[in-house]
């Protein structure tokens, strides 16, 4: 059984055309003989063709059509890419042939070539659209965010830098993921009617670099079939192996190995685990610094619901980007507040976090334009009972939003109303929906003593609140860890109001005096008595840090496995 995803970077590729021919020949031979309704189609027959899935609230995803795909929503995985030969869109940016750029001399490197990991389509001037596998060489990588290049088949412009990776590097691999969590790696590979051998590999988060190698076990992805290997580096950074009796040059050499044989492991690497694409860095490269967009720009589609300062409707950028847009009531705040607050979302950038693209302040009802998530407020979501919802997923959830919020907490950034109404749902990866923490409007910057206090008169959710910030106003980061026990409870009843048949002076009067809500009946004592209860903690001090949280539920399953096997020495 062959491998067409990885070559050593000795070997050298014709032509586009070659390599798409080659590979689609290889991959129909992958599957093994034997049941001619599961395993003699093609890849694209068997996991569907792709398709933009344009929601801009989760990654921006890829469609397999297939009827049993991700959790009956197929936009959770795309193919693999062929050879890169793909046809070219009609938007190619300038064509121009100039070659300066902001005044200066601009030269192709061949070093710098790069290659689309994703497909991109261009919405304003300036940007260049690509299809996934297409060849771009680098012209200007002076912006993190967005690198200048040119098409090899004509036309210079912006792309969204996380889109691409230079060639025959590890980033441009198809099945290297990057810098992911264990449980995140697990998801990729158990995703619905992936085969026996699906994996990928991942660099471990620790301080040093090393990487690990996970493969799926099983073709009906029952809990435990994942395998992680330790791949470990040989001395001097000259080579890698996962056992010593076999050593290889580079990462890529390794999975073309373990590709024709399992040599040891569970069994054969058969197909690289799909990746999931990012969201845009922004709607364009313009608005990364120009985020005042005019409000013509903009189509309100779908009244999403109402809040205490405004609505919140579902529209289009442009007439394709899908965006949620809130707009605030007039009077609700000067120009000049609105856009400090919204500055502080402009700048946070964390998968965990709803990402802001753009705002319209020159006239009221001023507009908030951030991504759109298609499945709603986690709130929402936990009351509606068609939603089967897992303790492996409610465990994965509660990960997500500490994660969100320690990016906040080393920030200091302090949220002020972290509850399952302001948590925002996006699309599926093997039945845990992704998950962002949203609505910074209350979200303030704290000073160097570490507290914000509020205005006066400002409206609190006491049930959500420790004593502190709902008797004074007093808000720190220990305050959001106490708010993040409550939505624990939300998440753990299924949205159901805390501290139920009490209203907000009760709810004051007994958490004083020593009231905490009892264990929910769904709730492991273990996340109770070692997370929600110490979020309660009534010393500030006592209470956990949002880095000891997202570490804690992220390796919550992992006691009940083993962190790594060792291959078999047979």
């Amino acid at each position: 059984m062959g491998s067409c995803f990885s070559k050593p970077k000795t070997q050298q590729i014709d032509s586009d055309k070659n390599e798409s021919q080659e590979m689609m020949t290889q991959c129909q031979s992958w599957i093994k003989s034997g049941d001619n309704n599961q395993h003699h189609h093609p890849i694209a027959d068997r996991y569907g063709t792709p398709k933009m899935s344009g929601q801009m609230g989760t990654p921006t995803l890829f469609h397999l059509n297939h009827s049993n795909s991700i959790d009956h929503n197929p936009s959770l995985i795309h193919e693999v890419a062929v050879g890169g030969n793909s046809k070219m869109s009609m938007d190619m940016g300038s064509r121009s042939g100039n070659n300066m750029h902001n005044g200066t001399p601009i030269q192709d490197h061949g070093k710098d070539k790069l290659v689309a990991l994703y497909p991109y389509d261009s919405r304003a001037e300036g940007d260049l659209s690509f299809k996934k596998g297409d060849v771009m060489y680098l012209l200007d990588n002076s912006n993190s965010d967005w690198w200048y290049v040119r098409h090899s088949k004509g036309g210079t412009g912006y792309v969204p830098r996380n889109f691409v990776a230079r060639q025959q590097t590890l980033e441009s691999e198809e099945w290297f993921a990057g810098k992911i969590p264990r449980n995140r790696a697990e998801k990729l590979v158990l995703s619905n009617n992936l085969p026996k051998g699906t994996f990928l590999i991942r660099e471990r988060e620790t301080d040093i670099k090393e990487y690990a190698l996970t493969i799926r076990d099983s073709d009906d992805g029952r809990v435990g079939s994942v395998k992680h290997y330790k791949i470990k580096k040989l001395d001097g950074d000259k080579g890698y192996f996962i056992t010593t009796k076999r050593t290889f040059q580079t990462l890529t050499d390794l999975v073309s190995y373990y590709s024709e044989l399992s040599d040891g492991l569970c069994c054969q690497l058969t197909f690289p685990a799909p990746r999931i694409a990012p969201i845009r860095p922004d709607l364009s490269h313009d608005t990364q610094q120009n985020w005042e967009i005019p409000r013509n720009q903009l189509q309100l589609k779908r009244k999403l619901g109402d809040g205490n300062f405004g609505e919140v409707w579902y529209g289009k950028w442009r007439g394709i980007v899908e965006v949620a847009i809130k707009t605030m009531k007039p009077g609700t705040m000067s120009p000049e507040a609105f856009l400090q607050e919204a500055q502080i979302m402009k700048q946070c950038d964390h998968p965990n976090l709803v990402k802001l693209y753009a705002v319209c302040t020159k006239e009221e009802p001023f507009y908030i334009i951030t991504e759109y998530m298609v499945n709603g407020s986690l709130l929402a979501y936990l009351r509606d009972q068609t939603n089967q919802i897992s303790l492996q997923a409610s465990v994965d959830m509660c990960a997500q939003i500490a994660n969100g919020m320690m990016y906040l907490e080393e920030r200091k950034l302090v949220h002020r109303d972290l509850a399952a109404r302001n948590v925002l749902v996006g699309e599926k990866i093997s039945g845990v929906p992704v998950v962002k923490v949203a609505d910074f409007g209350l979200a303030r910057k704290l000073m160097d003593e570490d507290i914000y206090e509020a205005r006066t008169g400002a409206k609190f959710p006491v049930k959500w609140s420790c004593i502190l910030a709902a008797t004074c106003g007093n808000f720190t980061t220990k305050s959001d860890v106490w708010s993040y026990g409550i939505l624990l409870y939300e998440i753990f009843t299924r949205g159901q109001v805390p501290y139920p048949g009490m209203h907000n002076r009760e709810v004051i009067e007994q958490v004083e005096l020593g009231y905490r809500m009892p264990c929910p009946r769904t709730c492991p004592e273990q996340i109770y008595h070692e997370v929600m209860l110490k979020c309660w903690d009534k010393n500030p001090d006592r209470r956990p840090t949002f880095d000891h949280l997202y570490h804690f539920f992220d390796d919550y399953f992992v006691s009940t496995q083993p962190n790594y096997v060792p291959p078999s020495q047979n």
